[in-house]
């Protein structure tokens, strides 16, 4: 069976269809130009707008004119993330899917149900016959992952309706009405390297096999960042056995947990045995700290073998000056990651964090980024100022881009009290009520559009941004079925 074949079939034809459709961040031509036919050849008002956001609009069903008009978003873009042994182009590939079980996932791959599933769920509405509903506007966003920066281009007055259903939330009965905001850091600085001297041993240091995941999701589970695991068996080496760093990369997307980081190292031969017995008593120690959240963890480290079979690039042999790849190390294994604060009013909920999202150390050039996220403005900014002063003191430069506010809940939401209503209807319980520690676009489209309700639901989706992104298939039709019965319900204008 593939999955053109579940249940219901409106929904998993569309998901299959962008499937197909190579959709990365910063990519999305082919999929725009997709979404923008689908809605002209339906006969629908198609606009594109300056950034390159789709907007299809569908007129109420006879009868539901005087309903509120409702707005179904959710964005275009997915996260490329893939196994180190999977041979994929996420701009050129489409995603290859299988059924395991009750599960929907991906070939070594992310599955692009984050937020593709939403964003079908959004078309079957659109290219349904036997729904009623009041006016529709789907919005489609570009890059959300990278910058969410469909969300801040897009302009006030273009959108019509009064309510903004988002359906990018991954977890089937539960309703969110707020999440945290975020802000992204970029550190740089610039470092001497030096020619090795004769008789030095080149070595690979790799770590690997990490869960990682989103970094607003879970971040609450405290798996490893492999970066920073990276840099204390790194620290451990040059300080005991006084290795020589080339280089070091890990992590390639801002708001994923890294899994994977790898760096190449010299060694004195007569300090080989020493830096053998550092890395496996430092590697065993991190294996056993992390057993439960990252069981298939791999610390590999091994003579260095390029393509050619030897070192063939003098250029690329040069290792930074010794002190100052230390105070670089340092400045890592300091940098704040992981949950900050746990939020004192709504138990559970995780306040503030940082995930360290990708280090690169490499012919000259220090380079980190990290995504910082809190609901509480001014905790996001004094983790900020933190982070700051780790680089300064390290003389680095960092600077802050994309920031923007949490979505503060409405306790008095309208479309919220229906939704719970229709949802107790439905199942006959109640829908959990939820903040959220990732990042939604609501947040900035509420800025822009301050007159929205806004609440956000989808289906149950696990290990988003991660090779084991995964969709469960019955919360699939249960959400459909619930956003069909909300859309009935909307109230009138």
């Amino acid at each position: 069976m593939n999955i053109t074949e579940l249940d219901p079939k409106i929904v998993w034809n569309n998901f299959h269809a962008l499937t197909q459709i190579p959709r990365p961040s910063k990519h999305e031509e082919k999929v725009a130009a997709y979404l923008y036919e689908f809605g002209k050849k339906l006969g629908l008002e198609t606009i594109k707008d300056e950034i390159g956001n789709i907007i299809i609009r569908k007129p109420a069903t006879p009868g539901c004119e005087n309903l509120k008009g409702v707005i179904l978003q959710g964005h275009m873009d997915m996260v490329p993330q893939k196994n180190a042994d999977t041979a994929h182009d996420f701009e050129k590939d489409p995603i290859q899917t299988w059924i395991d079980g009750e599960w929907v996932k991906a070939k070594g791959t992310t599955l692009g149900a984050d937020n593709g599933l939403g964003v079908a769920m959004a078309l079957a509405v659109l290219e349904s016959k036997d729904l009623k509903h009041g006016p529709i506007e789907v919005l489609v966003t570009v890059d959300e992952e990278t910058g969410m920066t469909g969300a801040n281009a897009l302009a006030p007055g273009l959108l019509q309706g009064d309510i903004l259903i988002n359906l990018d939330s991954e977890t089937e009965g539960e309703l969110y009405v707020g999440c945290a905001g975020g802000l992204d850091a970029s550190v740089s600085a610039k470092y001497d390297s030096v020619e090795p001297e004769e008789g030095l041993l080149c070595y690979s240091l790799a770590v690997k096999g990490f869960k990682g995941g989103h970094s607003g999701m879970d971040i609450i589970l405290y798996r490893a960042n492999a970066n920073k695991v990276a840099a204390r068996v790194l620290y451990a080496l040059m300080t005991e056995a006084d290795v020589k760093l080339l280089d070091m990369e890990g992590g390639t997307l801002r708001n994923a947990i890294p899994r994977e980081c790898f760096a190449t190292v010299y060694v004195e031969p007569d300090k080989l045995e020493k830096a053998k017995e550092v890395f496996e008593r430092v590697s065993a120690q991190i294996k056993a700290e992390y057993a439960t959240t990252d069981p298939e963890s791999e610390f590999i480290f091994e003579p260095y073998v390029c393509e050619e079979g030897e070192c063939c690039d003098h250029s690329e042999c040069l290792y930074v000056e010794p002190v100052r790849a230390l105070e670089l190390i340092r400045a890592v294994l300091a940098c704040p990651d992981g949950v900050e604060r746990m939020s004192a009013d709504v138990p559970g909920l995780v306040e503030t964090s940082n995930s360290m999202a990708m280090v690169k150390i490499y012919k000259g050039e220090f380079m980190v980024k990290t995504l910082l996220r809190s609901s509480v403005d001014s905790a996001k900014d004094a983790l900020a100022a933190k982070l700051e002063c780790v680089f300064d003191l390290a003389g680095c430069d960092v600077e802050f881009t994309g920031g923007y506010s949490g979505w503060a809940p409405n306790a008095a939401s309208a479309i919220l009290a229906t939704m719970k209503k229709v949802y107790n209807e439905l199942h006959g319980k109640e829908p959990q009520v939820m903040a959220i520690h990732a990042g939604l676009e609501c947040g900035i489209l509420g800025g822009i559009y301050p007159h929205w309700d806004m609440v956000s639901f989808g289906p149950t989706l696990m290990s988003p941004h991660s090779p084991d992104e995964r969709a469960f298939i019955p919360s699939v039709a249960k959400a459909w079925d619930f956003l069909k019965a909300v859309l009935e319900a909307i109230p009138v204008k």
